[in-house]
C-alpha cells in the first residue's frame, strides 16, 4: 500500500484509469503542462501524451461541451473545472446536454465522463474559489454527485465515477487535498456510488457528514465520546443517489440525527436529509432533526472565512445539545 494524501490518491487513480483504458482523456485549464492548480493531474501528460491530458482554454464551455461531443464518440472524458466557482458559464451545458441526453435520446446515447472540481472552503483563497454547490447539482435529474472524504474513497469513487455509464460530478475538497494521509491500496478498486459508510457504529445519535467536515466531525464525536454519548457517525459519500436505507435503519436505531454540512443552510442538502428521516423514521425520533451549516451568505474573503466555517467545537456543541434535549 501507498500512503497518500487526497490528491495523491486522485492522481493515481487517473493514471491507472489511462493506463488500463485507452478511452480516458483528461483535460482542464492547466492540467497538463502544469499538473494542474493542485497539482492532481502532474506527471499525466509526460505517461499517456498530449493527446489524452491536455490543457484548454479559459472557457468552461466549451470544455463540458468538448466532453459531451466525446463521450457520445466513444471516449471517457474527464473534465476538469479549477475551481467549483468557475463553472457557471458551463452550467448550461450540464443541465441542457450532460444531464439530459440519455432521456433525450430514450436510451439510444448515454455519457461516460466525469467532471472535477475543487469544492467548498478552508484555503483562505478569493471571492470565486470556495464554493459549495452540491445542492444545486444534486437537485438535478440525471446527474450523480460524489464528495470524497477521505484518501481511501477519493480513489475508489474516482475509479468508479469513470467507469460508470452516465455522468459524475466529483466535488474534491479542497480543505483536505493535503491534510492528512492514508494509506491506499495500488491495485484496483472501486466503491460504489450511492452507498453510504458508517464510520463509527453509536447508540445515542445519528450524524451524518461528507467532504471536508468529515474530519471536523470525527474531532467532535471523540470529544463527545470522552463524555458519554455514542455516535453513530455515517459519511454520506454520495449526494446524488443518496443512501437513504443506510441513514433510515441508523436513526431507528438512535432516535436523534443530526447533519452536518458547509453550505448554506436554507435549501441546503441538510434538509432533503432531514426530510429523508422524518419520512422514513418520523416514529422513531426523540428529539427534532437539526442541521449544523454554513450561515447564508457567500463564503467571505481570507480573513473572515474562519467565521463562517464549522469546527469541531461549534459541531460537538451542536450534537450535544440534541443528544441531551
Amino acid at each position: 500500500m501507498a500512503l497518500l494524501n487526497v490528491i495523491g490518491a486522485i492522481n493515481q487513480a487517473l493514471d491507472q484509469e489511462m493506463a488500463r483504458d485507452k478511452s480516458v482523456v483528461v483535460f482542464g485549464e492547466d492540467v497538463g503542462v502544469e499538473g494542474g492548480v493542485f497539482r492532481a493531474t502532474v506527471d499525466l501528460q509526460k505517461k499517456h501524451g498530449k493527446d489524452r491530458c491536455f490543457d484548454t482554454p479559459l472557457a468552461e464551455a466549451a470544455i463540458i461541451g468538448t466532453a459531451v461531443g466525446m463521450a457520445i464518440n466513444g471516449l471517457k472524458p474527464i473534465a476538469e473545472i479549477q475551481f467549483s466557482g468557475f463553472v457557471f458559464p458551463g452550467y448550461d451545458q450540464i443541465v441542457s446536454h450532460v444531464a439530459r441526453m440519455r432521456n433525450r435520446t430514450r436510451g439510444r446515447f448515454n455519457l461516460p465522463m466525469v467532471i472535477r472540481m475543487p469544492h467548498g472552503g478552508g484555503i483562505r483563497a478569493l471571492e470565486h474559489h470556495s464554493e459549495n454547490l452540491e445542492t444545486l447539482f444534486g437537485h438535478i435529474p440525471g446527474l450523480k454527485v460524489v464528495v470524497p472524504s477521505t484518501p481511501y474513497d477519493a480513489k475508489g469513487l474516482l475509479l468508479a465515477a469513470i467507469r460508470d455509464e452516465d455522468p459524475v460530478l466529483f466535488l474534491e475538497p479542497t480543505k483536505i487535498y493535503r491534510a492528512f494521509k492514508q494509506e491506499v491500496p495500488e491495485e484496483d478498486y472501486v466503491i460504489p456510488i450511492g452507498k453510504a459508510k458508517v464510520v463509527k457504529p453509536g447508540n445515542d445519535i445519528t450524524v451524518v457528514a461528507w467532504g471536508a467536515y468529515l474530519r471536523e466531525t470525527e474531532k467532535a464525536v471523540k470529544q463527545l465520546e470522552e463524555e458519554g454519548i455514542s455516535v453513530e457517525l455515517i459519511d454520506l459519500r454520495t449526494i446524488s443517489p443518496i443512501d437513504k436505507d443506510t441513514i433510515i435503519e441508523s436513526v431507528k436505531k438512535t432516535g436523534r440525527f443530526v447533519v452536518v454540512h458547509e453550505a448554506c443552510k436554507t435549501y441546503g442538502p441538510g434538509a432533503e436529509l432531514i426530510s429523508i428521516v422524518n419520512e422514513g423514521a418520523f416514529l422513531n425520533l426523540e428529539t427534532p432533526p437539526t442541521r449544523l451549516a454554513g450561515f447564508d451568505i457567500t463564503v467571505p474573503l481570507p480573513r473572515g472565512e474562519h467565521h463562517y466555517l464549522l469546527d469541531s467545537k461549534r459541531i460537538a456543541d451542536g450534537i450535544r445539545k440534541v443528544a441531551r434535549f
